[in-house]
């Protein structure tokens, strides 16, 4: 297949990876890893210093398409909670500093949060991808799902704040939740479907 028809998910993230992967499996493009082109041994540092999810997944998409040369698209993601003027954001993933991890993001949350009552801990996890072509076309699309933060981690799959987020529906977090049904409903998966459609219109 020629590299015009194919599409490069710009992460080293393999939760986001697998997770976007299979949502676009279906796809009529040939859906490839950064280490599957290369990328993975470059020296391809992004600094992510955007004040929004939009300008951050852009910047990632428009770099990866440079060095690849394959159409890129990328995601920058992050919880916002009410109670903490949508803190973090796009600090998600450093909410803790320099060395974050997800357990300590998850634990300063839980400090934040430690005297704030169930009804008043209302968040949503947003997802925004970006895609970049080598013909200078760009968009990017915007996903949401709304969730509760609740008292403590709960389930053991997925990342980051998942194990915090209780999807109301279910009464589960997503830690909690199977990747069938979190593909379904979560703000990636949203974003992921205004993608497909989006991109059959670009193609």
């Amino acid at each position: 297949m020629d590299k015009n028809y194919s599409l490069v998910i710009a992460t080293k993230n393999k939760h986001k990876l697998r997770e976007i992967g299979e949502i676009l499996g279906n796809l009529p493009l040939q859906i490839r890893a950064m280490d599957e082109v290369g990328l993975c041994n470059y020296d391809l540092e992004i600094v992510e210093d955007g004040l929004t999810f939009e300008d951050n997944s852009m910047k990632k998409a428009v770099e990866v398409m440079k060095v690849s040369g394959y159409i890129a698209i990328a995601d920058d993601s992050g919880l916002e909670v009410e109670a903490l003027g949508n803190q973090p954001g796009v600090f998600s993933a450093r909410f803790s500093g320099e060395n974050a991890t997800d357990k300590k993001n998850n634990e300063k949350l839980l400090h934040m949060l430690a005297d704030v009552p169930m009804e008043k801990r209302n968040a949503r996890f947003v997802s925004v991808i970006s895609v970049a072509f080598p013909d200078g076309r760009r968009f990017h699309v915007r996903g949401e799902c709304k969730g509760i933060i609740g008292f403590e981690e709960r389930g053991e799959f997925g990342f980051g704040y998942d194990p915090l987020f209780i999807v109301p529906k279910y009464n589960k977090t997503f830690g909690e939740l199977s990747s069938e049904i979190k593909n379904k409903i979560s703000h990636r998966a949203k974003a992921l479907e205004i993608l497909k459609d989006e991109l059959s219109k670009y193609l």
